[in-house]
């Protein structure tokens, strides 16, 4: 294609086109209301939240289903520093959401202008690539760059536009970033790992988030079966080994599977696909210190940048999960062809697993009218439907989900991983029910992470039919941190009580939703179904248990300690 005269707003809204970018979200805003005009002719649907940090939320949830980089955009300034929470989820989620945030007009850089911020130093730490639009004549090159590295990079990307550089004349030629594939690894490192699995006693395999994304669980698959080892999710990637596979033993991590964890505490070989190891998906939990200290440790990850990083490892391989996986059990079978099921190990899993069973089965059979948080999560996961997608925010109930929820197919299990920033489920849910409109798509959040973006955010799922369901589990409560001031400060409770909430059904039926409110376990699975079947945006107030009958493992006990205070019964001191 010839270069042809144009605007760079036409430039950038082209380019992004050509990207394959349908739908944009943000909040309206002077400084890029030239593109914004031209995004109906180009077929991009811009989808107006109710706070940036939603938008790029949503633009999250997006990319993570469909695997494609996704954008969202917000006015300069304050609209664009509103993001910087989310997309330093995205960027821990290895998540490619290309942020495009305008800024103060060329000349007035540094005068310390309306809505002035220096927002490149904002997101310096939470992107993989940043670019500032230093001509207009260079927008799609530079906004096809952005694409590219978020790609290239696997997380976000910024693309700063000076405002008045959407303005002018220039002459480009409109084309898409190339796509990117990536080989199997060193060959080095595919033969040893292979020597090291072919004589492993007790080989597991540690399933990562990268698996998901790679689409890589059927080359996972065959590596386990054939070698017969039991197979482990990593923290809150639910979806990256089916769970009703006889090899699965569920996720490790807080609030995850026992039978995980004492799967993995055998292991002498770990192969650990598509995981960085991060630390707090590997901390003790219910005073299990699971990980195996003398196991040897094969790492394979996209990310060069996070092998050995914060384990030792004996085999790192840069690669791409699906190939590395395909060629090493290539290499494993010339090695040694037609190795037999090991039926010991196969038969330790589902004894664990039934142990394991058996036991959340007991936390989670209370009877009583008010729902224990387990019951309800008990009742949740056999009422919502095989391959539906479910956005988690964090918190103890949130946390909680990761021994509830199972997944079979990739890309259903939206989290808040190791950012942790509550308010992320329900924006993530919107932009994962744009991507799979094919499927129910649930938020689930806690009554406090709820207040933060869900209640808001109602109001653009009804105005843009997006239909969500939100499940808010309610105990009137900033329950992780109520946890912790009960089981190290006394029950001393500052600031994390919340008597005072609304009726979240009747606040979603006054927006238009359709809602629910619960607080008897046997009404659940009843109150799930109608939900899925009004195909509405829908809010579930589910009222629960909350203070010291929450049976979850201290929040944080890697950052708490029991507290020593100085002055006898401590009182303030009226220092005049």
């Amino acid at each position: 294609m010839s270069k042809l005269k144009m605007t760079p707003s036409e430039a950038l809204v082209e380019t992004m086109a050509a990207e394959g970018v349908k739908t944009v979200f943000g909040i309206v805003g002077s400084a890029y209301m030239d593109a914004l005009d031209l995004f109906p002719d180009a077929g991009i649907r811009f989808i107006s939240v109710a706070h940036e940090q939603a938008a790029a939320h949503a633009a999250d949830g997006l990319a993570r289903v469909t695997g494609r980089p996704q954008a969202c955009i917000a006015q300069n300034g304050p609209g664009a520093a509103n993001f910087v929470s989310a997309i330093t989820a995205a960027y821990w989620a290895h998540s490619p959401v290309v942020a495009i945030t305008p800024e103060t007009g060329s000349m007035g850089i540094g005068t310390g202008g309306f809505q002035e911020l220096d927002q490149m130093a904002w997101f310096k730490e939470q992107t993989v690539y940043q670019v500032r639009v230093n001509r207009p004549e260079r927008m799609a090159e530079l906004a096809r760059r952005a694409f590219y590295m978020a790609k290239l990079e696997n997380g976000p990307a910024q693309l700063n536009i000076p405002r008045d550089y959407f303005y002018g004349i220039c002459e480009d030629e409109i084309y898409p970033s190339l796509n990117i594939s990536r080989g199997c690894g060193p060959k080095k490192a595919l033969e040893d790992a292979a020597d090291l699995l072919v004589n492993a006693k007790y080989p597991v395999i540690l399933s990562g988030g990268g698996v998901s994304q790679g689409n890589a669980i059927e080359e996972t698959k065959a590596l386990a079966e054939y070698l017969s080892a039991p197979v482990v999710n990593s923290y809150l990637h639910n979806d990256s080994f089916p769970s009703g596979h006889y090899l699965s033993a569920g996720p490790i991590g807080y609030c995850g599977s026992k039978a995980a964890m004492r799967i993995i505490s055998k292991a002498d070989v770990v192969l650990v696909l598509g995981c960085r190891l991060g630390p707090f998906g590997t901390l003790p939990q219910y005073g299990i210190d699971y990980w195996p200290k003398k196991a040897r440790i094969i790492q394979v990850d996209i990310n060069a940048k996070v092998l050995g990083l914060s384990r030792k490892v004996d085999v790192a391989s840069p690669a791409d999960v699906k190939e590395f996986s395909k060629e090493l059990l290539g290499m494993i079978k010339s090695l040694k062809s037609g190795m037999k099921a090991n039926p010991k190990r196969i038969a330790d899993v589902e004894k664990e697993n039934k142990i394991w069973n058996n036991e959340l089965e007991k936390w989670s059979s209370s009877k009583t009218k008010l729902m224990h948080p387990r019951r309800f999560l008990r009742e949740l996961s056999l009422a919502i439907p095989e391959g539906s997608i479910i956005s988690t925010d964090i918190g103890n109930n949130s946390s909680m989900c990761n021994a509830y929820f199972k997944f079979n197919g990739i890309r259903r299990h939206i989290s808040a991983l190791s950012w942790g920033n509550c308010g992320f489920a329900y924006g993530a849910a919107m932009g994962a029910k744009i991507g799979r409109p094919d499927l129910p798509v649930f938020a689930f959040q806690g009554d406090g992470a709820y207040g933060i973006s869900g209640i808001a955010e109602v109001m653009t799922a009804v105005r843009e039919k997006i239909p969500v369901i939100a499940i808010v589990a309610n105990n009137f409560e900033w329950g992780a941190e109520k946890k912790n001031q009960i089981d190290y400060y006394r029950n001393r409770f500052v600031g994390s009580n919340l008597k005072e909430n609304p009726d979240y059904a009747k606040l979603a039926e006054d927006m238009g939703a359709k809602g629910y409110k619960i607080d008897d376990y046997r009404d659940v699975q009843d109150v799930i179904r109608d939900a899925v079947a009004s195909k509405k945006p829908c809010v579930i107030n589910a009222i629960i248990e909350g203070g010291e009958k929450v049976l979850a493992e201290p929040f944080r006990r890697d950052a708490l300690k029991k507290p020593v205070r100085y002055l006898p019964k401590y009182k303030h001191l009226n220092v005049k």
